[in-house]
């Protein structure tokens, strides 16, 4: 009988509850928000429909004509011709996401964030003041609401891959709690596809085994699983049976910063990817100066439609909190890299490592100039958007006009 090793911590950790939050069609639930006449139309963020952008993200209403993220916005322009096609604002975003992890914070420390859009949350230490899990997440919630005009999914389960399925089984605005008692029968009736990792090939290849929800892949033995998916094997194992050790770690507190992003459809453009990657720089970098930390490892990730991931990474001379700086490392590191991007990708990330203060430094009589100039742009690019986020700031080196390519539908 195999005995997974994380098995040996399973009843310390489901002492722990933790929250998912994640907001509701985040992108166009703030356009919506700023414009209310826009409430009962279909709205869908991303690029022009005669262009070559993709969707960033859709309202539900849109939802129902089939549109999702990554889809190129071309289509879903022949799909809904009504539809109310909006630029992404990515500074807004960024300044609004801000004030909703101020709201997290209230609370605890213990906040990690993924994205602009979601964050996982540890209220273990919060529960004399605040209530148990389930309390704080409502609380969480209403002043999203009350505060922010927005709303807001929450999962409230014992781990962190439990949490994150729970948030996203009732939206919109929705909350539902995996009790440690009841985790395989939450997990059980849910589709395989709700498993970390488990994209359209790896579906594929468990459908062919009769794999079609959760508890058909917990019936596979040790053995069947390494034959099929090797070094995945203990990953799937793990996880059809709610197991995930990973504790929640501030961006203060972490070893190294990253965002990635996970496609719904596998992606082959390069000028796509390439500008959802600089986008994720950008939160990287913001994550990193709002904590004060500087790094000296920039790293690329890649995860293709077969679950292949290829990593890359590059060790600069100078720790930097730079968006431009970052930018220049990952991008370099996606153009030579021999990526085989018709194979489809799924996943693209970028993370920076070796993390220390922002401590000031002497200045050299060659202080790079163009170095200066970016720190001032970061500096007051940050000033702005933390004041006046409605102006909607973009980076010219960094933005696109007509992309935007979503993780999932939110």
């Amino acid at each position: 009988m195999y005995v997974d090793k994380y098995s040996l911590l399973a009843t310390r950790h489901f002492q722990l509850m933790i929250i998912h939050i994640d907001m509701d069609a985040y992108y166009a639930s703030v356009e919506i928000r700023d414009n209310p006449q826009l409430a009962d139309k279909p709205v869908i963020i991303g690029g022009s429909p005669t262009g070559r952008g993709v969707v960033s993200t859709a309202n539900y209403i849109a939802r129902k004509f089939g549109i999702h993220s990554a889809m190129p916005t071309a289509r879903a322009g022949r799909l809904c011709p009504q539809g109310v096609f909006i630029r992404p604002r990515m500074d807004y975003y960024a300044a609004i996401s801000k004030q909703i992890r101020e709201i997290f914070h209230t609370y605890t420390d213990l906040v990690e964030p993924l994205s602009l859009d979601e964050a996982f949350i540890d209220v273990a230490g919060s529960r004399q003041l605040f209530g148990d899990a389930q309390t704080i997440a409502k609380l969480i919630k209403s002043r999203i609401t009350n505060e922010l005009g927005l709303t807001a999914s929450a999962g409230v389960a014992p781990n962190k891959f439990l949490a994150k399925v729970a948030s996203d089984l009732e939206k919109p605005d929705g909350l539902v709690v995996v009790e440690p008692d009841r985790i395989q029968a939450f997990l059980d009736p849910l589709p395989v596809s709700r498993v970390w990792g488990v994209g359209a090939q790896t579906q594929k290849k468990l459908e062919a085994f009769g794999v079609h929800t959760i508890a058909d892949l917990r019936s596979l033995s040790m053995e069947t699983l390494k034959s099929a998916f090797g070094i995945n094997s203990d990953h799937f194992w793990r996880l059809s049976r709610g197991l995930d050790t990973r504790a929640v770690v501030p961006d203060r507190d972490a070893k190294s910063i990253s965002n990635e992003t996970t496609f719904r459809e596998d992606l082959t453009d390069a000028d796509t990817l390439r500008a959802w990657l600089l986008d994720l720089t950008d939160q990287v970098a913001r994550r990193m100066r709002y904590y004060k930390i500087i790094g000296r490892t920039v790293h690329l990730k890649v995860r293709y439609s077969n679950f292949e991931t290829i990593t890359r990474s590059r060790t600069v001379d100078e720790p930097t909190n730079s968006t431009e700086a970052i930018a220049r490392v990952a991008t370099d590191l996606f153009t030579h890299s021999n990526l085989r991007l018709d194979r489809g990708v799924r996943l693209i990330g970028v993370g920076v490592s070796q993390l220390g203060c922002n401590r000031p430094v002497q200045l050299t009589l060659f202080e790079n100039e163009a170095s200066e100039r970016s720190k001032r742009i970061d500096k007051a690019t940050d000033e702005i958007v933390d004041k006046f986020g409605k102006f909607a700031l973009k980076r010219g080196s960094t933005l696109r006009s007509d992309f935007d390519a979503r993780a999932h539908e939110d």
